[in-house]
């Protein structure tokens, strides 16, 4: 037991001395589980992923569309505001940037901002130059596995830090939605479900903007 903790604060202290952990976080090497409600189930067959608002065109895709779209990797750190981060976590899911890319969303000029909306009618909500950044993805795996029912399978939005990318802003972890079902672009912004309980909504986890 004491093995495990000293090994834990010595790869803490190298994550800091790297300039990786943020201030008032500290390393786990577990995932805790951590949401608002129960879990909901998975039907594949009713299941469907909308995109509307100030885009071009309204998007409905099934299951199986979903997952016929252009795939993408990406390793980070993620943080949660709870104090805890997890170092070097890789994620695989679709880049809305490579769709926006693809044509296969088109944005309207006035959009600025975006909500996810998920199961239960959750939101979360972000500027759309971080939905459009390479730190921000809707995943379907985790570590090279299916993301698990408490972490948001099928499918939840992911935001983290990709070390040494110092030019992309990195929200709290909250910030992206699990069991999410859409994705509404708007031209103002507008609180999700954890910022009008008091939560701050900018979230950057090197400014500890925990609370608002």
């Amino acid at each position: 037991m004491f093995d495990s903790v000293f090994r834990r604060r010595e790869e803490e202290d190298q994550f800091r001395s790297q300039g990786r952990l943020p201030p008032g976080q500290s390393l786990t090497n577990k995932f805790p589980v951590l949401h608002y409600g129960p879990v909901p189930s998975f039907k594949p067959q009713s299941w469907d992923f909308k995109v509307w608002g100030e885009v071009e065109q309204p998007l409905t895709l099934d299951w199986e569309a979903f997952n016929r779209l252009p795939r993408a990797k990406v390793t980070m750190d993620i943080h949660c505001v709870t104090t805890w981060s997890k170092f070097d976590t890789l994620w695989e899911g679709v880049s809305v940037r490579q769709l926006v890319d693809a044509g296969l969303i088109k944005l309207r000029p006035e959009a600025h901002y975006v909500v996810q909306h998920a199961e239960y009618g959750f939101t979360a909500n972000l500027p759309l130059e971080v939905v459009l950044a390479e730190n921000f993805l809707l995943a379907t795996h985790f570590n090279g596995e299916p993301i698990s029912p408490d972490h948001g399978y099928p499918l939840r939005g992911v935001v983290g830090a990709i070390p040494g990318r110092d030019d992309l802003k990195a929200p709290y972890l909250w910030k992206g939605a699990k069991w999410l079902r859409g994705l509404e672009f708007r031209r103002e912004d507008k609180l999700g479900f954890w910022e009008l309980a008091g939560y701050h909504n900018e979230a950057d986890v090197w400014k500890e903007q925990r609370f608002a």
